[in-house]
């Protein structure tokens, strides 16, 4: 007998994963979360402290200062990883967990990553 209904649109199937991987993975002050959302257009990244619920430093590819680092929206990402890592540095976070956001870790999501950690944060 099944407890659940079996998910069955792509935000379900994700929003599925997500909840497992917050199971294990937890921002802290110390130690914040880098979450990543990605839409068909654009790419969200922010730093969140779990503990107290807030977010300290969020990013996209909306703001303002966002160059592109390549060809196409991979680019744009690894600029927005870059950006928010010397955001987060300037209000001294060095350390961070990475929490894909239950999106496969390639493309655009490896690219926030690889580009934050370019920016000097350490996962």
């Amino acid at each position: 007998m099944r407890l659940f209904r079996t998910p069955k649109t792509r935000q379900e199937r994700r929003a599925r994963r997500h909840l497992r991987i917050r199971q294990t993975v937890q921002g802290t002050g110390a130690r914040p979360r880098l979450v990543v959302y990605r839409s068909l257009k654009h790419i969200y990244a922010q730093l969140v402290d779990d503990e107290q619920g807030v977010t300290l430093v969020a990013m996209s590819d909306l703001v303002k200062g966002v160059e592109p680092q390549g060809k196409g929206k991979t680019g744009v990402a690894l600029a927005v990883g870059k950006l928010l890592a010397t955001r987060a540095k300037e209000q001294g976070i060095t350390r961070v967990v990475f929490d894909r956001g239950g999106y496969p870790y390639h493309g655009r999501v490896r690219a926030v990553a690889e580009g934050a950690r370019d920016g000097g944060l350490e996962f």
